[in-house]
């Protein structure tokens, strides 16, 4: 048995794979730990996982390996993952993020291992993700692509040439911290002011235009011209963003996730592509923004997509 955990910046799943297929078993989920100790996102796996367990009446003592798809960025201390995620650390841009902690990093991968005696692997969310779109989902058979989550933070998972892209710490495609704007005062939670996350990401929106996404495109259905404007923005912001990885990496295409683009993706999706079509065709031509092929299923799949 193996554990598949989702770590993002508002909530935690887990679920338990028995190594036949797909099959996700004793699947629970709830908000992600930010208070008390900095091992606390690290503790409230374990106890999920046994809880999970319990559920379909499963021996704890079987489940010896997880996979760890977790919001970054990651920092190594003595070689392994810890946390320095902006929507979970409240340290890093501190009191005025309104986070409820003052954590630096959040120290996960060493007492998974002491749990997990089998292994434990842990990557960023959105690479967790590009493997399962490349094993299962709309990446197939594409060795220049990109998965882009867009929900409660930006993130990136890229390939070139065949190759996961993964950097020094495991932390290549932090493409939500990139700068796409002169804004001055959208902080983000990794400190930056006006970087990709603090403009579109969901907290961002929510916090930056006191209404969150479900809201906002509630009234754009409506057809409500203000927040027809606003999401035009965002997805300018947003698509300056994909422009960029595309030109920079060469890319066949790009698979879209997370929760504020795949609940919106029949109204986001033809305008993100609105923003690469036609910009130096050299570089644009021939790369295409496709949905999740896992749709909202992909960060269940992120994690055990490492395990197999």
């Amino acid at each position: 048995m193996k554990a598949c955990i989702d770590i993002g910046g508002t909530k935690l799943a887990v679920s338990l794979n028995s190594g036949a297929g797909l099959e996700l078993v004793g699947s629970r989920s709830e908000p992600t730990a930010k208070t008390g100790s900095h091992d606390a996102v690290a503790r409230q796996i374990i106890r999920m996982v046994d809880e999970a367990c319990a559920d379909v009446g499963i021996d704890p003592s079987r489940v010896q390996r997880a996979g760890v798809a977790s919001a970054g960025p990651f920092v190594l201390n003595a070689g392994l993952v810890e946390l320095a995620s902006p929507n979970i650390c409240g340290g890093l841009a501190g009191p005025a993020r309104g986070l409820p902690n003052d954590w630096m990093t959040a120290t996960l991968e060493a007492p998974l291992r002491q749990r997990f005696k089998e292994g434990v692997r842990v990557e960023n969310d959105a690479v967790s993700a590009l493997e399962a779109e490349r094993r299962w989902g709309a990446l197939q058979g594409f060795d220049h692509c990109a998965f882009v989550t867009w929900s409660t933070g930006v993130g990136m998972g890229l390939c070139v040439d065949g190759q996961v892209l993964r950097g020094k710490n495991g932390n290549a495609g932090h493409g939500g911290h990139m700068f796409v704007s002169d804004n001055d005062d959208a902080l983000c939670g990794c400190g930056n002011i006006g970087d990709v996350e603090a403009l579109v990401g969901g907290n961002a929106v929510a916090r930056r235009l006191g209404a969150d996404a479900a809201t906002l495109m509630h009234r754009v259905r409506a057809g409500e011209a203000s927040a027809i404007a606003v999401v035009d923005e965002l997805c300018r912001v947003m698509g300056r963003a994909l422009y960029n990885i595309a030109v920079m990496l060469d890319l066949q295409r790009i698979s879209l996730g997370g929760s504020v683009f795949t609940n919106n993706k029949d109204y986001l999706l033809p305008r993100l592509q609105d923003q690469l079509r036609g910009k130096l065709p050299a570089l644009t031509a021939g790369c295409e923004l496709v949905a999740a092929g896992l749709g909202d299923r992909v960060g269940d799949y992120a994690a055990l997509a490492l395990l197999v």
